[in-house]
C-alpha cells in the first residue's frame, strides 16, 4: 500500500487553514501522514493546528498528525524540515489555504499509479496532474493555465512550471537527498522539481500523469505576492539547469507569445 505524506506550512494562517485541515482529514485513503510545519504563529493556527490533531487522534482514522512549531529561516527551511521527517512513500506539499479537489484524491492517486506498473516495476519517480485556482474563500475561479504534459521530462520545465508545486508528488526516498536550496527566496520549489525528475531520469523511473485534477491552489500565494522577484529567480533557475543561451531565447519566445496573443 503506497503511503502518503502531506506537508503543510504555516505561518499566522488562522484564516485560511481551517479548509486545508478539513480536506486532508477528509481524505478516504488510510495511509496518510500529515505534518504540520508551523514558523511559531502568533495568531489561532497552532490551537487549530492541536484542536484538528487531537480530533484526528480520537477517531478511527488511520491518518497520523504531527505538528512542529518554532522560528523558521522562511517558507523552504520550513519545507527542509517536513522532507526531513516524511515517512511515506512520496511527499506532497499542501500548504495553508490549498486542498484536495474531492474527499477520496489521495485514494484515486493511489489507484491510478498501481494501475500503471507491473509486479516489477519500481514506484515511479513522480506522480503529478492538473491544478484548479480557487480564491481566498476557497472558490474556484479557473484550471491554472499552465498544464502539465502529458510525457513529463525535467526539460518540460523549460516552458514554466507546467505543474504546480501542489501536484507533484516526489518519492520521498529520492526527495530526501535533495533538499530546498533556501538560496532562493521564491523559486526553490521550481529547482527542487526539477532536481527531483533528472534524479527519476537518472534512475530510469517513471514520472507518472495522473490525468486528473489533484489540488486546488489558493490564488494568493508567495509567488503571487513576490511576482517580480519570483520571475527573477525563475530566470536563474532555468539558466542554471538549461543553460543561459537557451534560456534567454525561450524568455524572448515567450515575450512575442504574450505580444501576439493581445
Amino acid at each position: 500500500m503506497i503511503r502518503f505524506t502531506v506537508v503543510t506550512i504555516t505561518y499566522n494562517a488562522e484564516a485560511v487553514l481551517r479548509r486545508t485541515l478539513q480536506s486532508v482529514m477528509r481524505q478516504s485513503y488510510e495511509g496518510v501522514e500529515h505534518l504540520i510545519i508551523d514558523g511559531a504563529s502568533t495568531d489561532g493556527t497552532l490551537a487549530m493546528a492541536q484542536n484538528y490533531k487531537t480530533e484526528s487522534d480520537a477517531s478511527d482514522s488511520s491518518h497520523k498528525v504531527i505538528i512542529q512549531s518554532e522560528p523558521d529561516q522562511g517558507i523552504y527551511d520550513a519545507m527542509n524540515k517536513g522532507l526531513t521527517q516524511a515517512s511515506g512513500d512520496y511527499i506532497v506539499y499542501m500548504n495553508a489555504g490549498d486542498f484536495f479537489p474531492n474527499d477520496d484524491t489521495l485514494e484515486q492517486i493511489a489507484h491510478r499509479c498501481q494501475l500503471n506498473q507491473t509486479p516489477t516495476d519500481e514506484l515511479p519517480a513522480v506522480l503529478y496532474g492538473n491544478t484548479d485556482i480557487v480564491d481566498s474563500e476557497g472558490r474556484y475561479l479557473h484550471p491554472r493555465r499552465l498544464q502539465p504534459p502529458e510525457q513529463l521530462t525535467w526539460r518540460s520545465f523549460r516552458q514554466g512550471m507546467l505543474v504546480c508545486h501542489q501536484a507533484f508528488y516526489a518519492r520521498t526516498d529520492i526527495a530526501k537527498n535533495l533538499q530546498y536550496d533556501t538560496r532562493y527566496r521564491h523559486s526553490a520549489d521550481v529547482d527542487w522539481c526539477i532536481r527531483v525528475m533528472r534524479e527519476g531520469e537518472r534512475m530510469g523511473l517513471q514520472l507518472c500523469n495522473t490525468h486528473m485534477v489533484i489540488a486546488c491552489y489558493t490564488e494568493e500565494g508567495n509567488t503571487t505576492r513576490y511576482h517580480r522577484a519570483s520571475l527573477r529567480e525563475r530566470y536563474l533557475v532555468m539558466a542554471r539547469h538549461y543553460g543561459h543561451l537557451q534560456t534567454f531565447l525561450l524568455h524572448c519566445w515567450f515575450v512575442v507569445r504574450a505580444v501576439i496573443k493581445k
